[in-house]
């Protein structure tokens, strides 16, 4: 019951959160991969210009201040020593699950293609290792890294709050492509070209894709939470939190 208590009330603050932002998902810019002005140069300084997983993903990478991020979400379907990650969980599979598996948002190829992979967290705890060799799934404190290098002024020690009300605008796509109305702040400026991926809840549930991204650190809050990032359409922030180990939120890597 506590996990169905918990949805809920997720369900109730996103629910409130977005009735500033528009259904219409309207055409986008056209230069929506625009970094919006910044002077990040695509590529990891002094390596590579893209990433390659197991599955043969290839994905575009930007250096932000001395770290090196994947400019997508991960899409891959194994771990990379080649062990396959389990999918294709029922509701109530994915809510009893307390290992490794992966989901795509409402077993669409599109959203696939676009948005990448949701995993639980188990996922991204396993020692098998989810993200591309030389590169890992990040911890709180380098996920911290980056919205300090975005927002010198950040809060890098609040828990359930935002900790930048302007770093989130920098991360994100620009246009309306892919977030929802109005995307508020998107200018791209760091590269990091975030997504509005959405979620599947613990109780197998998926909501809000284009209304919201998150994405999950490797470090856990308690024995049974993690911490996350987010950021939504109606804000220009970027929010640190954490929740429930049987979530599915996007990935983001980056190099070791």
């Amino acid at each position: 019951m506590k996990s169905t208590r918990l949805d809920i009330l997720l369900l109730f603050i996103l629910t409130v959160a977005i009735s500033s932002c528009s259904d219409d998902n309207a055409p986008g810019t056209s230069n929506n991969n625009n970094n919006g002005g910044g002077n990040n140069v695509g590529g990891c300084s002094g390596g590579p210009t893209t990433v390659t997983d197991i599955d043969g993903n290839v994905y575009n990478v930007v250096s932000i201040g001395n770290q090196c991020w994947m400019k997508e979400n991960l899409k891959t379907t194994r771990y990379k020593n080649g062990t396959t990650i389990p999918t294709g969980l029922s509701d109530a599979q994915w809510q009893a699950n307390t290992s490794g598996a992966y989901s795509v948002y409402k077993d669409s190829a599109q959203n696939d293609s676009v948005y990448g992979k949701l995993y639980n967290w188990y996922a991204v705890a396993d020692t098998n290792g989810l993200c591309p060799t030389g590169w890992h799934a990040p911890e709180d404190w380098e996920w911290n890294v980056l919205v300090k290098t975005i927002d010198p002024n950040a809060d890098t020690t609040c828990n359930g709050c935002s900790q930048s009300l302007i770093a989130g605008g920098a991360m994100k796509e620009i246009g309306l492509t892919h977030w929802a109305s109005p995307n508020t702040g998107a200018t791209n400026s760091s590269s990091f070209t975030g997504l509005p991926g959405g979620i599947r809840y613990g109780s197998g549930a998926y909501g809000y894709v284009g209304y919201y991204g998150y994405w999950w650190s490797a470090t856990q809050f308690s024995p049974a939470n993690a911490y996350y990032r987010y950021m939504d359409c109606s804000t220009s922030g970027v929010s640190r939190s954490s929740y429930e180990e049987t979530y599915g939120f996007s990935v983001r890597c980056v190099r070791d």
